[in-house]
């Protein structure tokens, strides 16, 4: 949840034009640590998203203590706090950098790059938490081993879920491109953009829409109920998120990308992000990841809650 909100706020200081609201980092200033009342509405938006910052290194703190107060060692999901934690770090440094740099688009893109991999390492952890869960038909949980798949069929569903992230992740970087190539420049004065053309980009990254698409869903059809319901339902979903991106990414684009259709947008991103992680790694654990252990003592639904969180 935080992983995604830092990215929607991303967004808002972009569209707002807030980028240099703050014209120093990490000073909002070269005197203050806080925007000043001259520096008006765009230096409170762009200090609030610093702030948000803090907020995402307590809550991934509160990951990694829990991680290690469980009477069960749950390893992974320490990895995955300290990956996020780490990450946090990069993210902040290359926002810093973005300052620096006057709000390069390069720099601007790596930064929104940046905050997906905080993503990617909180799916991770979220997923690691819910590991030993027994019940089977909530949405994180991987559940049971499922009955043993034909070798052909298994090796399918296999490469098609991983093809499907490897696709769906060229996805995102093009969408930085249409994103640096677009007019959102992230600040009211005259920002350079990347020297492509917008409408070219937006076909690319259009038609990579609709391999991802295809792809999500032949894997949806060659899941089967037995074992890998789960999976199966979160392509489903997977499949109705994808959809309702792609509607707003063509309105997006047939009305002159209006602020608002933007942020939805970048929404968007960040919720097919997180669906096909949680896909591809519940056919990972589900069919061909090892069986899973006894139901957790109690104190893993603090872990589980602290991973939502992050």
């Amino acid at each position: 949840m935080a992983s995604i909100a830092i990215i929607v706020t991303g967004g808002i200081v972009r569209v707002t034009g807030s980028g240099l609201g703050c014209t120093d980092w990490p000073m909002c200033t070269g005197e203050t640590l806080a925007p000043t009342a001259e520096m008006g509405v765009h230096g409170v938006i762009e200090f609030g998203n610093r702030l948000l910052t803090g907020a995402l290194c307590a809550v991934v703190g509160w990951v990694i203590v829990t991680a290690r107060l469980q009477e069960k060692p749950m390893p992974a999901v320490l990895r995955g706090g300290w990956a996020q934690f780490w990450i946090v770090v990069l993210n902040a440094v290359v926002g810093g950098v973005t300052v620096w740099m006057r709000l390069s688009p390069y720099i601007v893109a790596a930064h929104f790059l940046a905050a997906t991999l905080l993503l990617t390492a909180a799916v991770y952890t979220w997923h690691a938490a819910y590991a030993d869960a027994p019940q089977e038909g909530s949405w994180g949980a991987p559940h049971a081993v499922a009955a043993p798949l034909a070798p052909g069929l298994a090796a399918r569903i296999r490469s098609l879920s991983a093809a499907l992230v490897a696709v769906t992740a060229l996805l995102v970087v093009v969408g930085t491109l249409a994103t640096g190539s677009g007019p959102h420049a992230g600040d009211s004065s005259d920002v350079a953009r990347m020297p492509f053309d917008w409408t070219a980009v937006t076909v690319v990254h259009g038609v990579l829409a609709g391999v991802v698409l295809v792809l999500a869903g032949v894997l949806f059809r060659l899941l089967p109920r037995d074992g890998l319901g789960a999976a199966r339902r979160k392509a489903a979903i997977f499949l109705a998120v994808l959809l309702g991106q792609g509607v707003v990414g063509v309105v997006q684009s047939l009305t002159a990308l209006p602020s608002l259709v933007v942020m939805l947008h970048l929404l968007g991103s960040a919720l097919v992000w997180t669906g096909v992680l949680q896909v591809h790694l519940t056919v990972r654990r589900a069919a061909f990841g090892r069986r899973p252990g006894p139901p957790a003592a109690a104190p893993l639904s603090r872990a589980d809650s602290a991973a939502t969180r992050a």
